[in-house]
């Protein structure tokens, strides 16, 4: 059985990105993330991962859909 919630560094690793990258994405508000314990630790539930992930897929493909490939041929 999976945990539930993540530390930092496993969502680095998850999204191939260095930890302060994560950092920054939880704090920015970008990526929903929790407060735990009495050092205040952060935890990223993992649904909340896959819903962030499935986000920048469509993100992404939006960008795609308004940025086409161009033919470079004539260059």
């Amino acid at each position: 059985m999976e945990p539930r919630f993540l530390l930092l560094s496993d969502v680095a690793a998850e999204l191939n990105v260095s930890d302060s990258q994560v950092y920054h994405m939880v704090r920015s508000g970008e990526l929903p993330a929790i407060k735990i314990g009495g050092r205040g630790q952060w935890r990223v539930e993992r649904a909340r991962l896959e819903e962030y992930i499935q986000q920048k897929y469509a993100e992404t493909a939006e960008w795609v859909r308004g940025n086409p490939l161009t033919d470079r041929d004539g260059e």
